[in-house]
């Protein structure tokens, strides 16, 4: 096994890296979107519940675990988990979730990431002059299915995803100081083009009211996002989406944490650390992240028509539509704004995809750091070049459902069994206290020990058990009644037969339709086998270094 003697060059660099490892286009696409659809104001309240209770814990646990297992020379998942159970070494497999789940995520985030480097451009060269909503909308269709370019380049999606992937490939190369580096000039300027767009926002009030929409205010967004409609708090369908936010918002669950704290030194401060970054990341997205989007489109579009259009295509199919009515020069910067915002807050979160796997091949095959970073770029484009060219076709929606979702729930729910219950709570509690610069309170034992586990739990069961509509009133009822429990195309259950898309095939009005739901289907099975190729294929890489490097000295921790 190869000695690793990379390190961290300072705190900040450190906090600022685990924050643009959280900080994502979730805080600023999804968060929005969730608390519309999840009763406003009433969602915070399960949100920062799910924070205290499931997000913290398990930063303290995966810094524990990753300063733990970086003081055994292992930087990547696989050999952490199974330095913390030695007698077990199934546990070296669970830990390929935290390799697969980067990849896996990076092949199509780097695709929406791309989208925004791509905007900043057209922002530039004014590309939305002039256009109505529904062409702007119309635009970013015609991108994703390559069918115009407006800057004349031809497969220009294409032409952006392969640049953003050279550019992370490069960055990632140069090791944590590139990393570091990225993160203290992308962290800040995130922040203040933030603000400015909030500033806006909350400042919009009426004047973006038109004829059309005479009661548009901005401030109606604002208000709907932050007063709680407290009968919404009784339906499960809101915790589960409040829990399920919580991965997204944190970058827990996939590796990338364990790999960054794991190049920490024993005594170095990990309580204190994981707090602020947490706390960060959810300043940019309770704050920042509700402050932009939602008031901006109230103040111009009113607040019925986010409440019916309120969607993830809202950046790139709306906010160009009106960044345009602030006039010439504020709607350039009104766009460079935005979409460097979101370009710095993907690749700061891309970045730290790539270091599980530069860790593993360092420590298991003596990789240098460029070859690694080379050979994840090389891995990350084969797998991604599906999802841009048959976007269409659902492979990228295939892939942020089991890479991007079910793995995160899956591998967390292992790693707190692991750290909880296997290597022992107080052991944990010990190791997460350790050089810690802060008191914890000790009530997060039992914390750590039932209520996060609890938690994980009910996230996975309600996946794997969606009630149709996501009704689970409806569903409760109903199997108290004998009608058994109606299962949404949403479960997981129904998801692996691919249940939703033969029925819309059944039910095509035109065969146009009818062939290119067959055709979706076709894709939808090669991104499950490309994934689950990718998985095996990492597992024997994993299975091979444990035979070469580990199978003595892990039996001797």
């Amino acid at each position: 096994m190869a000695q690793n003697k990379e390190q961290w060059g300072s705190r900040i660099g450190l906090i600022l890296a685990m924050a643009g490892n959280a900080v994502g286009l979730g805080n600023f696409l999804r968060f929005p979107v969730k608390a519309v659809e999840n009763g406003g104001g009433a969602f915070i309240i399960p949100y920062l519940v799910c924070f205290l209770l499931m997000g913290i814990p398990l930063l303290w646990i995966e810094w524990s675990m990753g300063r733990f297992g970086g003081r055994f020379g292992h930087h990547s998942t696989p050999f952490i988990m199974a330095s913390m159970d030695p007698s077990r070494q199934f546990w070296k497999y669970i830990g390929v979730f935290g390799i697969f789940t980067n990849i896996g995520v990076a092949a199509y985030y780097c695709y929406i990431e791309s989208w925004t480097l791509s905007y900043v451009v057209h922002s530039i060269k004014r590309s939305f002059a002039g256009l109505s909503q529904l062409e702007v909308a119309q635009f970013f269709n015609d991108y994703v299915g390559m069918r115009e370019s407006a800057l004349g380049l031809p497969y220009e999606a294409v032409v952006f995803y392969i640049l953003c992937l050279l550019l992370n490939t490069y960055i990632l190369s140069q090791g944590l100081s590139g990393v570091e580096k990225v993160a203290k000039v992308g962290m800040p300027l995130l922040i203040l083009f933030g603000f400015f767009l909030a500033f806006r926002g909350l400042t919009l009030g009426t004047s973006g009211a038109s004829p059309e929409v005479p009661h548009a205010n901005a401030w109606d967004g604002i208000n709907f996002l932050w007063t709680p409609q407290y009968d919404s708090l009784l339906n499960p369908k809101v915790w589960l989406e409040a829990a399920g936010q919580i991965f997204f918002t944190l970058s827990v669950g996939m590796g990338t944490v364990h790999c960054y704290a794991s190049y920490l030194n024993r005594y170095d401060d990990i309580a204190l650390n994981s707090v602020s970054a947490g706390f960060t990341n959810e300043f940019v997205e309770v704050v920042l992240g509700s402050s932009i989007v939602i008031p901006i489109a109230a103040g111009y579009l009113g607040l019925d028509w986010v409440r019916e259009n309120a969607g993830f295509g809202m950046a790139f199919q709306t906010m160009p539509y009106l960044f345009e009515k602030w006039g010439p020069g504020l709607a350039v910067a009104g766009g460079v704004m935005w979409f460097g915002l979101l370009f710095f807050a993907g690749i700061t979160s891309s970045l730290a995809m790539g270091t599980p796997w530069m860790g593993f091949m360092h420590d298991e095959y003596g990789w240098n750091r460029q070859k690694a970073a080379w050979s994840f770029g090389a891995i990350t484009l084969l797998m991604g070049l599906p999802t841009v060219f048959f976007f269409e076709y659902g492979v990228f929606d295939e892939y942020d459902q089991w890479a991007g979702t079910f793995s995160l729930v899956v591998f967390a729910l292992f790693e707190v069994i692991l750290f909880s219950w296997v290597f022992g709570v107080d052991k944990g509690w010990k190791e997460l206290t350790t050089g810690a610069d802060i008191h914890l309170p000790t009530m997060y034992k039992f914390v750590l020990r039932y209520i996060t586990p609890l938690l994980l739990l009910f996230v996975f069961v309600g996946s794997v058990f969606k009630p149709l509509n996501n009704d689970w009133q409806g569903a409760f009822y109903a199997l108290a009644s004998g009608d058994g429990w109606p299962l949404d195309n949403g479960s997981l259950l129904r998801m692996i037969s691919n249940a939703g898309l033969h029925e819309q095939i059944q039910t095509a009005s035109t065969p146009e339709m009818r062939a290119h739901l067959e055709k979706k289907l076709q894709f939808t099975n090669l991104a499950r086998i490309l994934l689950l190729g990718l998985f095996i294929f990492i597992a024997l890489l994993v299975r091979k270094a444990y035979y070469r490097n580990h199978r003595k000295s892990l039996l001797q921790v």
